[in-house]
């Protein structure tokens, strides 16, 4: 069996001042392990990326919540990947739901994300996952099977690349899939990366749940053979709630 190193990735979405980024890190950095057993990725809005970056140890990778596919031009209100990699991201959250609800992110668009971010050696992590009429009406592999396909459509896969699989009605819900229904959800994704990107590819890309992740069920999650680690929303902007969570997820 192929090892994955788990990953725990903190997506602060539209939160936090100078200041609040500055208490989270100071904590953060006093009570983390100077050696993980998994890797750690912050993911602060804009504003804050340039000041978490110099904020950060060296055992805390950043990230950007999206970027677009351009790499300069006259795109008023945009930031590309060649910015954020400038300033010290490793990491871009691609196509999460809620960009896709509100922002009208399309599989064609993430698709173009995807290539940007590659181009400039940037970790995507790509989100896929059905909302609660899609689950209801059982379409979830159809739906999470088409993002993928589309997403990646044109794409040639090689390096690190990261999942993301959350169910769209259990993000900011309160209510989170069964661990045991989210592993079958990420074997089935697993199996349509191998067809996009090859068995090996596949089987060495980490694949994590994300949808009201908390201290008190991700050991549930992380006890699930395909499940490698956790895309944390609320939960992650208390530095001691990331820090139990960072902690079941390298156990």
């Amino acid at each position: 069996m192929t090892h994955r190193r788990p990953l725990a990735a903190a997506n602060w979405k539209m939160n936090k001042t100078l200041a609040e980024c500055a208490s989270f890190f100071e904590t953060l950095n006093a009570k983390l392990p100077k050696s993980t057993a998994c890797d750690v990725v912050v993911c602060p809005p804009f504003t804050l990326l340039e000041r978490s970056v110099s904020l950060a140890r060296n055992q805390v990778a950043l990230g950007a919540q999206d970027l677009f596919w351009e790499a300069q031009g006259a795109y008023t209100g945009e930031i590309s990947g060649m910015m954020l990699r400038d300033i010290g991201c490793k990491y871009v959250i691609i196509g999460h739901s809620e960009r896709r609800q509100h922002f009208g992110e399309t599989n064609q668009s993430v698709n173009k994300k995807v290539s940007a971010a590659l181009k400039q050696s940037l970790v995507p992590i790509l989100c896929v996952g059905e909302t609660l009429q899609e689950m209801e009406s059982g379409r979830t592999k159809q739906v999470v099977q088409t993002q993928l396909e589309e997403g990646l459509k044109g794409i040639s896969l090689q390096g690190d690349f990261v999942l993301a699989y959350e169910p769209v009605w259990a993000i900011g819900t309160g209510k989170s899939d069964t661990p045991e229904q989210s592993n079958q959800t990420i074997g089935f994704v697993r199996t349509v990366l191998a067809k996009a990107a090859g068995q090996e590819f596949a089987a060495r890309t980490r694949i994590l749940y994300g949808g009201s992740v908390k201290p008190d069920n991700i050991k549930a999650f992380m006890a699930q053979p395909e499940i490698d680690g956790g895309l944390v929303g609320g939960a992650s902007l208390d530095p001691h709630s990331f820090l139990s969570i960072v902690e079941a997820i390298g156990a």
